[in-house]
């Protein structure tokens, strides 16, 4: 009967320490995106739109291609940005500029500024984090 019981109370708590674990270990360390962001440049060209990153409340990163990635910063305050399960970005003749707007749901966020960011970089530095967790994981 003293089985069962701790066996009742133990196992959930024991459920609730593995999954903060692993969820520790699936997020592991994020990249700053500001670290790698060149410097602003007023427009950039954008045939693909293969995907999106939201930042904060008023940053997303925007990639245009498989090595090509800009962060936008939004001019005031995109209040779903950091929640949105879609969206979009208008252009001009597949061009990006400061003029343009970034749609989440029905609000049209303006763009302040765009800064291309270092792809070559960021992925390199996400290898060395995967191999440094790799290491760690191993040396445990």
């Amino acid at each position: 009967m003293k089985t069962s019981i701790l066996t009742s109370l133990a196992l959930p708590s024991l459920a609730i320490v593995a999954a903060s674990l692993l969820t520790g270990c699936a997020t592991g360390p994020k990249l700053n995106y500001s670290e790698y962001a060149g410097e602003p440049v007023k427009s950039f060209y954008m045939t693909n739109f293969d995907g999106w990153s939201a930042v904060s409340r008023d940053q997303v990163v925007v990639w245009a291609g498989m090595n090509k990635a800009y962060l936008l910063s939004i001019d005031g305050y995109c209040p779903d940005l950091q929640f949105a399960n879609t969206i979009a970005v208008t252009s001009t003749a597949n061009t990006v500029d400061k003029f343009e707007k970034v749609i989440v749901g029905r609000d049209r966020c303006l763009i302040r500024e765009i800064r291309p960011l270092d792809v070559k970089q960021m992925k390199e530095d996400r290898k060395i984090m995967r191999e440094e967790r790799k290491q760690l994981g191993q040396a445990s």
